[in-house]
């Protein structure tokens, strides 16, 4: 509550604040320079502190109703620390707990200092291959205030080392570094640039979604949310990046294109044939081992056609597509004058459908019988 106090005065009554105090309030925030997030960070703790003072009677409304809160991601800030980054900085480290310190955010994805410094040996579960992580960031949240991460190949080496040169009954991992005078974040910083490297912009925020985006590539995304301790709206917002081996990855694995013998290949349907595919310019292939009455457009367009019809038509139709003089050949089949007024549909029937009575339906439904060479 410093920047109220700050701003307003230690003096000022609550009830006195009002909503174009608070506006004004906001914009003192920004002329301290600060970050958008930050300012909006701040009003989010203003609005919880008056919401409160709303509760128990103090003001009547609350004057930082209005002012954004939500956090918002910023691209620009994303960063994604490379292994090959991270064992420089490993090399840079001043010893083991250091070296440790920054194995469980890199690869542990352990928030820091919070997490790290937390962390007991009694939560270290070497015969199950995994530790328990207490989150006092969720522990408000039911059910958050701890969970279960694996004890990953490339965290173990720099735990077994730290646990083999800790005297006997100590009981924090991290024990040189948990003055809280000491400034893990200006300490990372020194040796970031003494393994050459610039640091980038959020040091420990930056492993943890380095390590969300290396896991989430080849591990379900709700698997690696319980391990690291967010959800997967979160991660999606604020944790996942874009990383140049994606863009390798889709360049050295190109999409396979369907292909008419990929579609033939394919499995019947219980109880049905697999009828074949036609496969001709601008045309959509059919569902293989499925009704070609319902799947497949054929010679007639985008005409309704009865589900008599024999399947025939595949092959005759590939005949006509091809030009093919066997489609003289084929088996008998009956017109009608093409030259009819009404003849504004066509449809090919053979001999056996018209046998079949499919002549009289026609008929019925007022569709005239063309002859296929027609539709060439």
């Amino acid at each position: 509550m410093g920047y109220l106090t700050e701003f307003f005065g230690p003096d000022k009554p609550l009830r006195n604040i009002r909503p174009g105090d608070a506006d004004e309030w906001r914009l003192f925030l920004i002329g301290k320079r600060l970050a958008d997030n930050t300012v909006r960070r701040r009003c989010g703790a203003a609005k919880q502190f008056f919401r409160a003072a709303v509760r128990k009677g103090l003001v009547a409304a609350n004057p930082f109703a209005d002012l954004k809160a939500a956090v918002q991601g910023n691209p620009r800030r994303e960063y994604f620390v490379s292994r090959a980054l991270a064992e420089k900085v490993l090399d840079a480290c001043p010893d083991a707990e250091w070296r440790l310190i920054f194995a469980l955010c890199r690869y542990g994805g352990l928030r820091c200092p919070s997490e790290v410094l937390t962390l007991t040996w009694g939560d270290i579960h070497w015969d199950q291959g995994r530790f328990t992580v207490h989150s006092p960031k969720t522990e408000h949240h039911p059910g958050q205030e701890s969970r279960q991460v694996p004890l990953f190949p490339e965290l173990a080496p720099y735990l077994e080392q730290v646990f083999d040169a800790a005297e006997p009954g100590t009981e924090h991992v991290i024990t040189r570094y948990r003055n809280t005078s000491q400034n893990l974040s200006t300490k990372l910083r020194r040796i970031l640039r003494k393994a050459g490297l610039t640091p980038w912009p959020k040091l420990y925020q930056n492993l943890r979604t380095t390590r969300q985006t290396e896991l989430t590539d080849r591990l379900p995304a709700h698997v690696v949310c319980a391990w690291l301790g967010n959800s997967q709206p979160v991660a999606m917002k604020h944790y996942l990046q874009v990383t140049d081996d994606h863009f390798k990855q889709a360049v050295q694995n190109p999409v396979q294109p369907v292909s008419a013998a990929t579609c033939q290949d394919l499995p019947a349907e219980p109880g049905k044939e697999n009828k074949p595919a036609i496969v001709a310019s601008g045309q959509r292939v059919a569902s293989v081992g499925s009704d070609t009455s319902k799947d497949m457009v054929g010679d007639t367009g985008l005409e309704p056609v009865t589900s008599c019809v024999s399947s025939r038509r595949s092959s005759q139709s590939e005949l006509i597509a091809h030009g093919s003089d066997d489609y003289k050949n084929s088996r008998p089949r009956q017109t009608v004058n093409p030259n009819s007024p009404g003849n504004q549909r066509s449809v090919l029937v053979t001999a056996e459908n018209a046998e079949n009575g499919l002549r009289p339906l026609k008929k019925g439904l007022g569709l005239s019988l063309r002859s296929p060479r027609s539709l060439r």
